[in-house]
């Protein structure tokens, strides 16, 4: 697990450091940056060791779940650990795509059952749901590319991780599932982005039988972005990263918000908001430096600033009802 981890890890730079008390075992899971401790169990590494690990180098912050031993489920504590790295430093100018992926055979298996017995109550459930909504909204309200790197399987609210995400790339062995009606569950919220990113006779066959599709049949579909072989995904989600780098982030950030706005609404509607995001698109100043690079055969020379943080609702608010 740490060589993985370690593997996953080792384009990127500026590791984020570990929680207080978790130095040692987050070095004996491979966290960039933190102290190896030979007096650190096994046991106690995996107990102690962040639930999530992040990086960011070069515009590019990767995002790792790193409870490969829990399947990575979403747990509260770990959707509240993916909600912060998320969120965390946005205004940084240099921040371009955020990237989210696993250590592990599954991506992720979804909420941990574990809590959604009736010992923990409505109280707690309710947390836990709206919890994972609003990871997933956030995802859709940054600024910048959110991409998902897929390398196994991804199942119930796992699989709406990736189908929230802006982009999706995995490899050619990776399957996606809703299998919550298997143990009396039905996957109801993951339903609200998978029936936004896959037609709707694929989408209700995954949720009433709870069988998983391929990678090649979810890229077919529109749950994904790029398959590719798995000795290709590290570059394949380089390159396409390093791509949206070399962008204008306030114009990224506009086009994001008005494409998923539009989406919800009828064909005029959407076009008159597309055509009121032309016409702001053409007010920033990377707008006209792009124009004039263009005109001028000259490399664009993008003004570093953070643009719009976490939009909410009006114009372009980025749902995709």
């Amino acid at each position: 697990m740490a060589t993985a981890l370690a593997r996953a890890s080792r384009r990127l730079c500026a590791a984020r450091p570990s929680p207080p008390g978790s130095a040692a075992a987050a070095a004996g899971r491979g966290v960039p940056g933190a102290a190896a401790s030979s007096a650190a169990s096994p046991d106690k590494a995996e107990r102690e060791a962040p639930l999530t690990v992040r990086s960011e180098c070069d515009g590019v912050r990767s995002i790792i779940l790193n409870n490969p031993r829990k399947r990575n489920v979403l747990s509260l504590a770990m959707l509240r650990s993916l909600r912060n790295d998320l969120t965390d430093g946005l205004n940084n100018p240099a921040l371009r795509v955020i990237i989210i992926s696993a250590v592990g055979p599954v991506f992720s298996s979804g909420h941990d059952l574990s809590e959604l017995t009736a010992e923990y109550g409505r109280e707690h459930h309710t947390r836990v749901f709206e919890t994972c909504t609003e990871v997933m909204r956030t995802i859709q309200r940054l600024p910048v590319p959110v991409m998902a790197k897929v390398d196994g399987l991804a199942t119930a609210a796992g699989c709406q991780l990736v189908a929230s995400c802006d982009l999706a790339l995995a490899s050619e062995r990776s399957r996606f599932a809703t299998p919550g009606v298997h143990v009396g569950l039905f996957c109801s919220t993951p339903g609200v982005a998978l029936g936004r990113s896959v037609p709707k006779k694929v989408a209700m066959e995954m949720l009433l039988t709870g069988e998983p599709i391929s990678a090649s049949e979810a890229l077919a579909h529109g749950l994904l972005s790029r398959v590719v072989p798995v000795e290709r995904l590290d570059g394949e989600v380089e390159r396409v990263a390093h791509s949206v780098c070399r962008l204008s982030r306030s114009v990224l950030a506009l086009g994001k918000r008005a494409f998923l706005g539009q989406m919800s609404r009828d064909w005029d509607a959407a076009y008159a908001l597309a055509q009121a995001a032309m016409l702001d698109n053409l007010q920033l100043p990377d707008g006209q430096e792009g124009i004039r690079a263009f005109v001028e055969k000259r490399t664009p020379q993008w003004e570093l600033v953070p643009g719009p943080v976490h939009e909410g609702s009006g114009r372009g608010d980025g749902t995709r009802e």
